[in-house]
């Protein structure tokens, strides 16, 4: 029997709020934990690799997994379907091993109500402040301003979700956010649900208390 069933790790938050810079450092201490790839019925881009950026479905291969319960989440964006296929995340926690989510409230809402659902830990970062929020937008400079400021009239409807989350953590302090982190995640992994070895351990007490009767 596994020492420790892995957890299904989701990490939320407005664009801007460092959930992607997280996400990696994340990554880069555990290298036992994976990232969830997303299914898509979009064309690859250039460069793109089926299985490694994305796994590339037709439309009629999406919706039948869907049907037969294949995606943990799933939603409808810009014309595509994306989701998180179920049979990688299972195989993942069930040999122990955690599996990163990058994903909105919804995905997450999504996660918690499916089969898997008790394995999931829900984190969402916060802003320290609208204005910083929008500052970090602009000085990334990946984006038009038109697009900014789409994301942050997006941004109050994301934030708006944040008590449906296990933890909630406020990004004034990358390093200390993620030293807060690293220790909810390594809390987490010793929770009861995660160790089934706990119940033959307990057996193993019983009997040996039993033979000391």
């Amino acid at each position: 029997m596994i020492k420790r069933r892995g957890l299904l790790i989701i990490l939320s938050s407005p664009s801007g709020a460092g959930k992607s810079t997280l996400s990696k450092r994340l990554l880069a201490w555990d290298d036992s934990l994976t990232f969830s790839v997303s299914a898509t019925t979009r064309a690859p881009r250039p460069g793109e690799i089926d299985g490694q950026d994305y796994h590339f479905m037709t439309p009629n291969a999406f919706k039948r997994a869907v049907a037969e319960d294949g995606m943990l989440e799933h939603a409808h964006v810009f014309g595509h379907f994306y989701g998180s296929p179920r049979q990688p995340v299972q195989e993942a926690i069930d040999a122990g091993r955690d599996v990163l989510f990058d994903i909105d409230w919804q995905g997450a809402q999504q996660i918690r109500n499916s089969a898997l659902g008790q394995h999931t830990l829900s984190i969402f970062i916060l802003p320290p402040s609208i204005p910083e929020l929008h500052r970090r937008l602009v000085s990334r400079g990946q984006d038009s301003i038109e697009t900014i400021s789409k994301r942050m009239q997006k941004s109050w409807d994301e934030i708006s979700h944040w008590g449906s989350y296990d933890y909630v953590l406020v990004n004034d302090d990358l390093d200390r956010t993620f030293e807060d982190l690293k220790t909810i995640v390594s809390a987490t992994r010793l929770r009861r649900l995660q160790q089934p070895m706990l119940v033959n351990h307990v057996r193993k007490l019983q009997t040996e208390f039993e033979e000391l009767s």
